[in-house]
């Protein structure tokens, strides 16, 4: 089931991609499912292979002959420096330039893009479903230009302005890196399953239906997971028996901890990389 907010009143429009990988690509998914035409969205990129169907290929930039007022930066954040001169040639001036480019400072897009206006965005793949939480940044926005954005992009998900630059990378790290963990964990029970006799396919049916039932459950009731874990856990019984492994030592705490830290981190580096 997805999450498909209206169109918004005020979207951007042209909008020029700077590149279009998996995420942008799946931006634009979610932005046309609630009804924005194909052709509002301009995309330059070294070849056409796998666009979203509908939108506009332009060819790589030195073909395109427009400025434009919204610019989506959507390549790898170590290219930045290497195709920021591209993307000037692109923008209008005071255009606004949205980047979801990991641990890239407003600050660095800045000094990079002088003369525009910055808005950092953080999403994950569910921006198709409508169903990704959206980290948000800007020191260039005013409140009401905020709340436009806040409009065009609720149709992706569920939007969450920043008050400091920093919390972006916790966020990266939770909200835009933390899916591929639950693939990943989904992956781990299915084969576990197997392990256990059951059919492969069938154990990858069971793991995916499972998550997706209780991570339902889990947004719709008010009760903390850690709750939700407890009332499926009767004293004694075989769920217990499981809880008891994953919290021995607090070894799924630790993991977690570990793991969100260590993309934290990386998401700081890349950061500075991109300088």
């Amino acid at each position: 089931m997805n999450n498909i907010a209206k169109k918004p009143d005020q979207f951007p429009s042209p909008m020029l991609l700077f590149g279009c990988g998996n995420m942008a690509g799946a931006m634009v998914d979610g932005w046309m499912a609630s009804g924005i035409s194909g052709d509002n969205f301009h995309i330059t990129k070294p070849s056409d292979r796998n666009l979203p169907n509908g939108t506009i290929y332009l060819g790589t930039p030195d073909k395109v002959s427009q400025k434009y007022d919204c610019l989506l930066i959507g390549v790898k954040p170590q290219m930045l420096p290497n195709v920021a001169e591209d993307i000037n040639a692109l923008l209008a001036p005071n255009a606004l330039v949205i980047s979801i480019l990991s641990g890239v400072g407003s600050n660095s897009l800045s000094r990079l893009f002088p003369g525009t206006r910055i808005l950092r965005l953080m999403p994950n793949l569910a921006v198709a479903l409508g169903k990704s939480p959206l980290g948000l940044f800007s020191n260039d926005l005013s409140e009401s230009e905020k709340s436009n954005v806040t409009e065009f992009v609720a149709p992706l998900g569920t939007p969450h302005w920043m008050q400091a630059e920093e919390d972006m990378h916790a966020f990266t790290a939770i909200a835009g890196c933390a899916p591929a963990y639950l693939y990943r964990f989904i992956d781990a029970l299915a084969k576990a399953g197997e392990a256990l006799g059951i059919d492969a396919d069938i154990a990858v049916k069971l793991a995916t239906e499972m998550t997706e039932g209780a991570a339902q459950l889990a947004a719709a009731n008010p009760l903390p997971p850690a709750d939700l874990a407890a009332k499926v856990a009767s004293k004694g019984g075989s769920t217990a028996a499981g809880l008891a492994v994953l919290d021995k030592d607090e070894s799924i705490m630790r993991l977690m901890k570990e793991t969100l830290t260590a993309a934290r981190d990386r998401s700081i580096e890349q950061g500075k990389e991109a300088e």
